[in-house]
C-alpha cells in the first residue's frame, strides 16, 4: 500500500516543541532532540569503512536528489536532507487519528504555527498507544499508522532516516522533494493546501528528475490505481457521513455501520478485479481493522493538485514562478485561495497540458 494511503506525514514544529509545560510537549521536544543530538553529516557516514555498501548507496542517491531540489526545482537550499540518523526503529512518529464512533469528523488538535491537524505525532508506539486506548475508553474509532518521514518546516535540518532507506529510488527522491517543498510554502491550518501542492511537487520534481537522469517516465499505472482507490474510499466515505446525518438509536447506526464496511470491501473487489486485475497492493489494508479513523488521510494529499497542475502550466514549467504564485496563494484569506484554487482545478490545463 501507498505512504499517503497509510497515514498522514507529520509536521513538528520548533515552536510547538519549544512550548512549556504539558506531558505531549515534552514527549516531542524529548524525541527531536534526540534526532538532532543523533545526526550525523552523510559525507561522514559514506566516508566511514564501516557503512554498509546498501545504505552508501542509498544515502548517496538521497544526496543527489537534495541537489537537484534546490538545483533544478527551487526548493530551499540549506542543510536538510545533508544528514543522517538511524533510528533502529520502522517508523520515526506514530500518527493518532480519531473520530466520534459516528461521525466521519476528525477529533482536531491544534498547535501554534502548524494550525490545527487530524491527529497526533508520537515518537514512542508505545506513548501513541496508550493515547489510542485513551481516545477509544471515550468511544471514539481510533487508527495509529507509522510515519517514515515528517517535516519541521525549516525550523530544523531535517536528517534522511534509516526509515526513509527501504523505499526504491522514486520514493526516496520524491520524499526529499515532498519535505523540502513545505520548507518552501505551508499555511498553518490547511492541509489540503500543504499536501496537495508538496505533492504536485513530488511528483512533477520526480518527471524532471528522471528526464534529467536519462530515465523514462514514470510508469502512471500506480498513479492511476492510487487516484481511483482514493475516490473510492471518498465516496464509502461520503456515504458513511449521510448515514449518520439521518441519525438513530445507536443499536441502529452500529448495525448500518457494520453494512457499510461490509458493502465497501465487496465493491472494493468488484473495481479492484474489474480495473486492476491482480493487483492487490490494498487488499491487506481493506481487509484490515477499518473504522472512521481509518479513512481520514484519504484524499488530503490528492484535492488541489489539479489545481497546482493548471497553475504550473500557466507559468510554461518555470519553478521560480510556480513557487512565487503558490506563495501569493498561500497569503490569501482561505476563503479566496480555494476560489481560486477551484478555478484552477476546472480549468483546460487542470491536467498536465502546454
Amino acid at each position: 500500500m501507498t505512504r499517503s494511503a497509510q497515514t498522514l506525514r507529520s509536521c513538528l514544529l520548533a515552536a510547538v516543541l519549544l512550548l512549556p509545560g504539558g506531558c505531549y510537549y515534552a514527549h516531542v521536544a524529548r524525541g527531536q532532540a534526540s534526532l538532532l543530538v543523533h545526526r550525523q553529516p552523510i559525507d561522514h557516514v559514506l566516508a566511514d569503512p564501516a557503512t554498509d555498501a546498501a545504505i552508501a548507496d542509498r544515502l548517496k542517491l538521497a544526496l543527489q536528489a537534495r541537489r537537484f531540489a534546490s538545483d533544478a526545482l527551487g526548493l530551499p537550499r540549506n542543510g536538510s536532507y545533508t544528514r543522517y540518523v538511524d533510528l533502529h526503529r520502522p517508523y520515526v512518529v506514530w500518527n493518532v487519528f480519531a473520530t466520534p464512533a459516528y461521525s466521519i469528523k476528525a477529533v482536531n488538535h491544534c498547535f501554534p504555527i502548524a494550525g490545527c491537524v487530524a491527529y497526533r505525532g508520537y515518537f514512542s508506539q508505545v506513548q501513541a498507544t496508550r493515547e489510542a486506548d485513551r481516545l477509544r475508553a471515550q468511544g471514539n474509532d481510533v487508527s495509529v499508522g507509522g510515519v517514515p518521514a515528517y517535516s519541521t518546516l525549516g525550523w530544523f535540518d531535517d536528517p534522511v532516516l534509516s526509515s526513509m532507506l527501504r523505499w526504491d529510488d522514486d520514493e526516496l527522491a520524491g520524499e526529499v522533494f515532498h519535505e523540502l517543498a513545505h520548507q518552501r510554502v505551508y499555511v498553518a491550518g490547511d492541509t489540503a493546501f500543504n499536501e496537495s501542492y508538496a505533492t504536485f511537487v513530488q511528483r512533477q520534481g520526480l518527471d524532471d528528475w528522471r528526464h534529467a537522469r536519462g530515465l523514462g517516465p514514470v510508469d502512471p499505472r500506480g498513479d492511476r490505481m492510487e487516484a481511483a482507490f482514493t475516490h473510492l474510499v471518498i465516496d464509502f466515505r461520503q456515504s458513511l457521513a449521510d448515514i449518520y446525518a439521518g441519525g438513530g438509536d445507536t443499536a441502529a447506526l452500529a448495525e448500518k455501520k457494520r453494512a457499510a464496511f461490509a458493502d465497501f470491501r465487496e465493491r472494493y473487489a468488484r473495481w479492484r478485479d474489474a480495473d486492476f486485475a491482480g493487483d492487490k497492493r490494498y487488499d491487506a489494508w481493506v481487509a484490515g481493522d477499518l473504522n472512521n479513523a481509518s479513512l481520514l488521510p484519504f484524499g488530503l494529499y490528492e484535492q488541489w493538485v489539479p489545481a497546482f497542475t493548471a497553475l504550473f502550466a500557466q507559468v510554461h514549467g518555470n519553478w521560480s514562478a510556480f513557487h512565487a504564485r503558490v506563495a501569493a496563494l498561500a497569503r490569501k484569506p482561505k476563503q479566496a485561495r480555494q476560489a481560486e484554487l477551484e478555478a484552477l482545478a476546472t480549468s483546460t490545463c487542470a491536467t498536465p497540458c502546454g
